[in-house]
């Protein structure tokens, strides 16, 4: 077996390796003596079949198995002498195709290594961090929005307006005739809440108590049930009563109707999780600004082909995302903008480097915080949250896409640990500030 180095240029390494006929015959002669014994053929006993008629029989799939295993083999030997780490699973080419039995086999290898990471002053990283406390005003306007959540109806006199609640009784009638779930009695409907089909609630506007009318609407084209589904429809409404809504008292009755004992507990909670969301709010910016100074204090070289396919990523979620309507990829092919492969630098560079940290001081992502980070993404899909459990145990890629970002925000939170951080108190409107300004970067 003979390594020859074909190119070496940056990050990037070719190497020619060559396997000779030798070398493959005795592979596959060896796995034959091993397989001997337990092959049986008719017209022979079991472990006597003669070597060249198992030669004959086995031999073209045995060779297809020491060529892999002798590439794979040549391959990790390399890398273990050489102590290179490649960025992406190396490309190996056959170069020979016009290969037969018992000729040498040479393959290319390609792959470009990872770069030499330099050491980080971690005292040199000054950091702001911004903290915002919830004000009464806060805790009071979130108040008002539960109230307005749960307000109540009250009986009122005049005209319903949008808003409004109406209490109906109605029979809906296709081509003169009632279908079958298209009557109620003393429905509660919300004008303007659109339950309804369309244009149902709109005609109700302006009616009063004891007033009778006819709805006339059409059931939209993909209206769930087919038999109906853009049929014209007209429905006999009676109004029985006409509400208004009335926002709830802030008192202990509000706050026993959102799972608190009294109003103090309950502006205790609404106090805690707003003081949650002003520290993710504040960690967003922190974070990017401690990215910011990462990208400009260190510089190495970036393995080219993590970048072309980070770019080319960047630019299909992005064509999608300007195209919700194309859901699958039988599209066109996308090219990469230089914008697209900034933004790779970027995230190849600050991605490679926090990699790197993270591993040199022993960074890890618990099993306790994996099963946290999976239950809580499972909460997404109601009913099929085992299913969803189950997908991801079973499927290692899965797993790194949630396993990335905890560890990136645990090396995150290790460097800031170190830097030179001060504290600014500020208002939330200067942290929405500070947060809308990193989203118009």
């Amino acid at each position: 077996m003979q390594i020859t180095e074909t190119l070496a240029e940056g990050l990037k390494r070719e190497y020619q390796i060559t396997i000779t006929g030798a070398d493959l015959e005795a592979r596959v002669n060896e796995k034959l003596v091993e397989a001997q014994p337990e092959i049986a053929m008719k017209g022979f006993r079991k472990g006597k079949v003669p070597m060249a008629l198992l030669k004959k029989q086995f031999g073209p799939r045995l060779m297809g198995e020491a060529m892999q295993e002798a590439v794979d083999g040549a391959m990790q030997g390399h890398l273990d002498e050489t102590g290179h780490r490649p960025a992406m699973q190396p490309e190996v080419k056959m170069v020979n195709e016009d290969w037969k039995e018992g000729d040498d086999i040479v393959v290319s290898m390609s792959y470009d290594m990872l770069p030499e990471i330099p050491a980080i002053d971690y005292k040199a990283i000054k950091l702001e961090k911004l903290v915002a406390k919830p004000a009464d005003a806060d805790i009071d306007e979130a108040l008002q929005n539960l109230a307005k959540n749960a307000q109540n109806f009250e009986t009122k006199k005049g005209k319903a307006a949008d808003g409004d609640q109406v209490v109906i009784d109605f029979v809906g009638k296709v081509d003169g005739e009632a279908f079958e779930g298209g009557a109620a009695e003393d429905y509660p409907l919300v004008l303007g809440s659109g339950s309804f089909i369309p244009g149902f609630e709109d005609q109700l506007v302006g009616v009063k108590a004891g007033e009778e009318k006819a709805v006339e609407v059409s059931f939209p084209e993909e209206y769930g049930a087919e038999h109906l589904a853009g049929k014209a429809a007209v429905f006999d409404v009676t109004v029985k009563e006409v509400k208004k809504p009335v926002a709830a008292e802030v008192d202990d009755e509000l706050a026993k109707k959102y799972g608190a004992e009294s109003l103090e507990a309950l502006k205790g909670q609404i106090s805690e999780r707003i003081a949650a969301e002003y520290s993710g709010a504040a960690r967003q910016v922190l974070k990017r600004k401690l990215l910011d100074q990462l990208d400009a204090m260190v510089s190495f070289d970036l393995p080219p082909a993590l970048v072309e396919a980070e770019a080319n990523q960047i630019a299909h979620q992005l064509w999608h995302e300007e195209h919700p309507e194309v859901h699958g990829h039988d599209h066109g092919s996308i090219e990469a903008t230089d914008e697209h492969k900034t933004l790779a630098a970027r995230r190849v560079k600050l991605g490679l480097l926090l990699a790197e940290l993270g591993q040199k001081n022993e960074v890890k992502v618990s099993d306790a915080e994996m099963t946290q980070a999976i239950l809580m993404q499972a909460r997404q899909y109601p009913g099929q949250e085992r299913a969803f459990f189950e997908f991801i145990q079973k499927n290692q890629a899965a797993q790194q896409q949630i396993r990335a970002p905890l560890f990136e925000d645990k090396v995150v939170d290790f460097i800031v640990e170190l830097a030179d951080v001060t504290e600014t108190e500020i208002t939330k409107d200067e942290l929405k500030a500070a947060v809308d300004a990193l989203e118009a970067e």
